[in-house]
């Protein structure tokens, strides 16, 4: 906070045997106050300026040393007013789904169908598991995103907070990110949505309309090829 002069900060993950390849940066909405730099073979490129309207997520390989140094410089101010300059940021590997985000729109193969091995996986490994009803789908063409606000009735998993209550209904309410150019449209009855989080945000992965998931599901309990047990 009130940025001054200039920071340097050293991304070095320490996890054993850790196979990172990719770093994604996510800017603070209100980034104010400094212009933040990836700094590559001691020459700085500039990742994010306070000028910028829309803050991007911005994504870029990691070095030979699983390092990657950031130069937070700040710029020339005429008052005291409170200013932030803040980022998030995650890293990734080429085992992470195909993760590959190319401003905040996120994932290789994104608008694939799921395969019924896909879904009984995505059940099994997804950062969230719900079933519930879509309320409305939304097209944000500046940003290629569409969001699917959900009616969630129940909510088996969830990593972080996505989902909530609703008082007024008694049901869970959360939204649902995904690229534009999958198309996504709003349909009648109950889906089982499954996806990543990131960012704070979730990303949709499979979401077949529950009964077919139970069709699918049950038959591969039968025949004991399915890869985790899921309380249906």
């Amino acid at each position: 906070m009130y940025p001054v002069r200039a920071l340097r900060v050293i991304l070095e993950p320490t996890l054993i045997n850790s196979k990172h390849t990719t770093i994604c940066i996510k800017p603070h909405s209100q980034f104010q106050g400094a212009n933040l730099y990836v700094e590559r073979r001691r020459e700085l490129h500039l990742l994010v300026s306070e000028v910028d309207e829309v803050k991007k997520v911005h994504c870029f390989g990691m070095d030979n040393s699983q390092r990657v140094a950031l130069f937070l410089q700040a710029s020339p101010q005429n008052d005291l007013s409170r200013r932030t300059a803040g980022f998030q940021y995650e890293l990734f590997n080429n085992q992470t789904s195909g993760l590959v985000f190319q401003n905040l729109a996120l994932v290789e193969d994104a608008c694939r169908p799921c395969d019924n091995e896909d879904l009984l996986m995505a059940v099994c490994r997804s950062d969230f598991v719900v079933r519930g009803l879509i309320l409305r789908v939304t097209h944000d063409m500046e940003t290629q995103i569409s969001r699917v606000d959900i009616n969630a009735l129940r909510v088996y998993r969830q990593r972080n907070s996505i989902f909530q209550p609703d008082d007024l209904t008694g049901t869970w309410i959360g939204t649902i990110s995904t690229l534009l150019q999958c198309r996504v449209k709003k349909g009648d009855g109950e889906f089982i949505f499954t996806g990543s989080e990131h960012f704070g945000d979730a990303w949709l992965g499979c979401a077949p309309r529950y009964k077919d998931f139970l069709e699918i599901y049950q038959q591969a309990k039968r025949l004991r090829s399915n890869p985790c047990d899921f309380q249906i």
